[in-house]
Formats: C-alpha cells, structure tokens, sequence
C-alpha cells in the first residue's frame, strides 16, 4: 500500500487549530514578551511568571537535545528558543504545535503536529492511547510530550511550553471587551455530542465578538465557500482584528489574565531575554508548518511522521543550505 505524503508547509485544516496558534503566538509572544514586563512583574528573573509548581523544561534540555541528530550543530549554533504549546480539550492535546522563535530575525515559525501522528510508547496497546495527543492525558506531564515532539521533529530541542484551554481563550476575549468582526453570512450549527457541546449562532453583518461568540466563531466549520481556505482567511482576519484591539487596550491588564488562564513554565527572564529581542516584530513575522506525514491505508486513523520531509521542512527552518556535489558546484559556475 503507498502511502500519501502531505505538503511540509501548509495551512492548518482545523479551525480550532488556527486559532490556537495565531492566539497563544499573539498572546504570549505579542504580549507578555513584548509588554515591559520588568515593571509589571518585578526584577527577579527565575520566577515562574505562569505559576509557582511547574517545572522549567530547560532543567532537563539534556534529555531534549539529541546529540545523534543530523541537524545537531545547527540547533546548538541557532540563536533560537522553542515553545511547545498546546491547546488542551478534555485532557486530550486537540491542538500540539513549537514555537520557534528567531532571535536574529525577530520571525517565528510554528510548527503543527497532527494530533492523530502515531507514537508508540511501551506498555500502551489501546489504537487511541498510540496517537500523540494521548500523551498528555495518560501523563497529564508537559515533559512527556515535549520529548515525543523533540523525537518527531529529529532531536529538535523544546525549551518550554504554554498551555490553553477554551475557557482561557473565552476569558481573554472577554478581558479584551470582544473583537470587532464582520461576519459574512449567518452563522448556525448544533453539535451537542461535541466536547464541549457545540452551539453556534452568530448573526451576518459588523459586531463585536464577546468571548463565548469568539469561541463559536473560531469553531465554526461550515459554510464558507472557498472550504478550508475560507475558513483559514477567516481565522487570519480575526486574529488581525485580535491583535489590533489588544494594541489599543490596557496590556497589564491582558497579561494578568493570560498569566491566570494559561499554564506554562516560561520564567520572567526567558520572557525578557525574548523581550529584548522581539521589539519590531508584526504579525507579518510568522510562518506556519505542518510536520510531514504519511496516511497508510491499513490504519487511517493514524497519520506517520515522514522523516525525509520533516528533514526538509527543518532545514528551510533553520536556513541550512543543502550539500551539493562537484558536478553540481562545476555546472552552477
């Protein structure tokens, strides 16, 4: 049976994955990085500003980095930090993407994980308890996936993470006073087996979206006529409208509540080492991946990752040029 490979990089296909995404990177980047933090928070540089009980993920860089990884020198070399982040749906990671951050550039690029990728982990035999989005149910520790992603993504090292839920996303709109939207058409949909249950009902024309509206309308599904591309268009136009109305309001007041909603081990001085780094960034400096897979006939419930294609995606990533012989040297002159 051949397997069918998908584009390295493409648009996410999940509407609640495009959201994730585009909000945590504008939140946490766009905000606590970028918010002058050392007045916010105080001076002291190795407090959990998320938290006092998680553990920092660079404790135990020496179990992320894998130094038989052909991209070894270069993760070492690159000025470069990486954010696991997931966004969590009844203890299942429904959305698992990295973070990277270019120090030097001032450009992200996240990459997104598929939540069915196969993972085999010993001592595990149920087909739902093999997919990578299991993890962190079975484990309920942040450490746990960030090794199975590091592994996927060929010894690419995790340095934190951040972890949101749709209640968080629901309270940081709110604390935003909603966000202005122009809804094409109305929006109507009833799932109530969905978890959480599912109930849309936004009406067409201009009008600001409180959190619960937010939450829906980054849920919705159905009915846009370019498919997957209409709703991905309409995810990026929320998300500007997002950024835009966080640019205007009280950011202290933002970050309070992103701090009490999201969890994640990132220290006040990695957030102001990012800090120094991130002033000038737009929203025009993020790239999105999804992680190279393979779909195999005999289990179409799993989605395997295609080494040759993360290679590939990592090297564009981390601007590696690729090795060329003397009979391509010699034509190119």
């Amino acid at each position: 049976m051949k397997a069918r490979k998908n584009s390295a990089k493409s648009k996410t296909k999940s509407a609640t994955s495009t959201f994730i995404r585009y909000f945590i990177v504008t939140f946490i980047i766009g905000v606590i990085v970028m918010t002058p933090v050392s007045s916010f928070f105080g001076r002291v540089s190795d407090i959990p500003i998320f938290g006092e009980t998680e553990t920092n993920l660079m404790d135990e860089m020496p179990v992320l980095v894998d130094e038989d990884s052909i991209f070894f020198e270069a993760f070492q070399d690159k000025n470069r930090i990486n954010v696991l982040l997931m966004g969590i749906n009844q203890n299942l990671a429904d959305t698992i993407m990295v973070a990277s951050f270019d120090y030097d550039a001032k450009h992200v690029d996240l990459i997104s994980i598929p939540r069915d990728t196969y993972y085999h982990r010993n001592g595990y035999y149920n087909p739902g308890a093999l997919k990578i989005n299991a993890i962190y149910q079975n484990t309920h520790e942040p450490l746990e996936t960030a090794i199975a992603v590091s592994e996927l993504l060929l010894g690419m090292p995790i340095h934190c993470y951040a972890i949101v839920d749709y209640e968080g996303i629901k309270k940081i709109v709110e604390t935003m006073g909603g966000v202005p939207m122009h809804i094409p058409f109305d929006m109507k949909y009833s799932d109530p087996t969905d978890k959480p249950p599912l109930y849309i009902n936004i009406p067409a024309g201009d009008q600001v979206l409180d959190g619960e509206h937010a939450v829906q309308f980054i849920r919705y599904r159905k009915g846009y006529r370019e498919g997957d591309i209409g709703r991905i268009k309409a995810q990026q136009e929320f998300m500007k409208s997002a950024f835009r109305q966080m640019l205007g309001f009280d950011l202290p007041k933002i970050t309070k509540v992103i701090v009490e909603n999201i969890e994640s081990d990132i220290t006040l001085g990695t957030a102001m080492k990012i800090a120094k780094k991130a002033v000038g960034m737009s929203s025009d400096s993020i790239e999105t991946y999804i992680m190279p897979h393979t779909l195999q006939g005999e289990a179409p419930y799993y989605v395997y990752p295609d080494s040759e294609g993360i290679a590939e995606m990592i090297a564009q990533i981390y601007s590696i040029e690729p090795e060329t012989t003397p009979e391509e040297d010699e034509a190119d002159q």
